[in-house]
């Protein structure tokens, strides 16, 4: 094949792509409705086509194609168009949180700084205050663990920490709260 027939044979392809016709309103439509049915197009059903539509099988075959690429870009579009929405309330709802969080972080820093001021006047208190001693004691001596009976300490104070409590006192203190500490038979009952 000599340089010359070969562009000869190049030009005469190149005319036989442009001149394919444009399609007709109907012609579309069919293949719309061909389409609809089925997405892709079966060797016998682009034979058919091409004969009830007039036009070439190849013509068929890329109306299809662009059809499918079309349908294609429209489905990303949508899918682009509902992740840039949902990206947009995600950000106004990261938005409002950082704004909860910087709220809370006030509200934080608020208590931490009056339990910090709580700490510094309990600390102050604590050191210059006496220790609080909390046991009971009668004439010096712990009550509780001698074999002493209520009754034989009735004219005895009791020192609590810093108050002092006659025993008759306590006694009916510890009745109101509901203790037994009446006789029991014979038997005393040791406070």
């Amino acid at each position: 094949m000599s340089y010359s027939s070969f562009h000869i044979q190049k030009a005469s392809t190149q005319e036989q792509k442009h001149t394919t016709k444009r399609l007709t309103e109907d012609q579309v439509r069919l293949l719309k409705s061909n389409f609809d049915s089925s997405k892709k197009l079966e060797p016998e059903r682009k034979q058919q086509l091409s004969r009830l539509l007039g036009i070439p099988p190849r013509q068929i075959a890329i109306w299809y194609q662009n059809k499918r690429a079309r349908l294609k870009n429209q489905s990303l579009e949508h899918d682009y168009s509902r992740l840039q929405l949902q990206l947009e309330s995600t950000l106004v709802e990261t938005r409002h949180l950082q704004k909860e969080v910087e709220q809370l972080r006030g509200e934080l820093n608020k208590v931490q700084a009056q339990l910090a001021q709580q700490a510094r006047h309990h600390s102050y208190y604590n050191n210059h205050q006496p220790p609080m001693d909390y046991s009971i004691f009668a004439c010096g001596e712990e009550v509780g663990s001698s074999s002493r009976s209520l009754e034989d300490d009735v004219d005895i104070s009791y020192c609590f920490g810093e108050h002092v409590f006659g025993a008759e006192e306590m006694y009916a203190d510890a009745c109101m709260m509901g203790s037994d500490l009446r006789l029991v038979g014979s038997e005393k009952t040791s406070f």
